[in-house]
């Protein structure tokens, strides 16, 4: 979709249930919403995700530069505005990370948390950004195709579809809009303000990043309070494209009140996270497109409560919780979820030995009969499962 700023119409990807936590996603410099692609499926089950184009890139228009980061930022809070958002987490690559602490100092109350990724508070050399920005507006991008790829993918990434797509992307990039944020990022240095981000943190890079190598990653981390460091292995500039299953995973274990005793937790991204884990991400992407406006309320209910408040839980393990949630079902007589949960329990750790012993519980407990139709129901789940091994 696009929505129309005072002087710019923007392209905005939207994905995810609306009424849930929205997720902010902005890209890199050169690129677009495109390098999130690998990552909406197992986000967009816990988030209403937001992936705006930035101002010169992708398909949002194009302005005359220079820019700046706090204009950029100052976008990324009226796409919020149009969309009737007032707080998002927020995750940006390289400039977009830049953007991202930018809004967390300049508009805090629009940021619940931060996730950095492959980013700085300054990107040096202001004389080496504009000597770039004059010499794309001079001769264009495809010069410098081969070098900005070599600092982007590993080198045994860059014969990929994904890397060979994002080297599309990068190509068919305005020069003005990349020329425009180099100038951006010329002129820009957070490092002296970092210290005072007060959301929840997290910094991801990857370890073969030469743009903010590992090094530049932890000191940012030092500087922002409340923050972790995540390396992902075999990764370079943009994760997002080469590891999108770990930078995806990184982001889950961030909104996941396990790993956040610094903030309310949202119980609602990280019941999708575990339900997503218990119950299969195909099994989800498939309920959730059937919400209607009927049972939404009814689905954000469950999600919140059964999954992101008990199973969520560090008491039992959920081999444990498994074995408890198929004895309840089979003695309550709920077929159609305790075949759920039987196929569920290649997820969980539960044995086709547990289900045959918590069974024998059944009988004594809530009567032969109820146990009977449980086995049977189990026998030809867990016979079909084993077929398609």
């Amino acid at each position: 979709m696009f929505v129309t700023l005072s002087d710019l119409n923007v392209n905005v990807r939207l994905d995810g249930p609306p009424g849930a936590p929205a997720l902010l996603l902005l890209h890199s410099l050169g690129t677009s919403s495109d390098i999130w692609d690998g990552l909406v499926g197992a986000l967009s089950g816990g988030f209403r995700i937001i992936r705006p184009d930035m101002r010169g890139h992708g398909l949002t228009g194009v302005t005359p530069g220079p820019y700046t980061i706090e204009g950029l930022a100052a976008d990324a809070c009226a796409v919020l505005d149009a969309l009737g958002v007032e707080a998002a987490h927020v995750a940006g690559v390289s400039i977009g990370g830049l953007i991202a602490q930018a809004m967390a100092l300049h508009a805090p109350a629009r940021v619940r948390s931060l996730v950095l990724i492959d980013t700085a508070p300054v990107f040096p050399t202001e004389a080496s950004w504009r000597e770039r920005a004059a010499l794309v507006r001079a001769t264009g991008l495809a010069g410098m195709a081969d070098a900005v790829m070599g600092r982007w993918i590993t080198p045994a990434g860059l014969d990929t579809p994904a890397a060979r797509g994002l080297r599309q992307i990068f190509l068919r990039t305005d020069p003005e809009g990349y020329a425009a944020a180099c100038e951006a990022l010329a002129a820009c240095d957070l490092s002296a303000r970092i210290g005072t981000i007060a959301v929840p943190t997290l910094v991801v890079v990857g370890e073969d990043d030469p743009s903010t190598p590992v090094a530049t990653a932890r000191a940012l981390a030092d500087s922002v309070p409340s923050s972790r460091l995540v390396i992902l292995p075999q990764a370079s500039h943009i994760p997002t494209v080469e590891q999108p299953d770990a930078v995806a995973a990184a982001l889950l274990d961030a909104f996941s009140p396990a790993t956040r005793d610094d903030v309310p937790p949202d119980l609602y991204a990280a019941g999708m996270a575990v339900r997503r884990a218990v119950l299969g991400t195909a099994h989800v992407e498939r309920s959730t497109t059937r919400i209607t406006d009927f049972d939404r309320y009814f689905q954000t209910f469950i999600t919140r409560t059964a999954w992101g408040q008990v199973w969520s839980r560090p008491q039992f393990d959920r081999r444990t919780r498994s074995i408890v949630t198929l004895a309840l079902l089979a003695g309550l007589g709920c077929e159609e979820e305790f075949a759920l949960h039987i196929r569920a329990s290649r997820n969980t750790g539960c044995s086709d030995e547990d289900i045959a012993e918590l069974l024998l519980h059944v009988a004594v407990y809530a009567g032969i009969p109820k146990a009977n139709g449980a086995v049977r129901c189990a026998k030809e789940i867990l016979a079909e499962m084993a077929a398609q091994v």
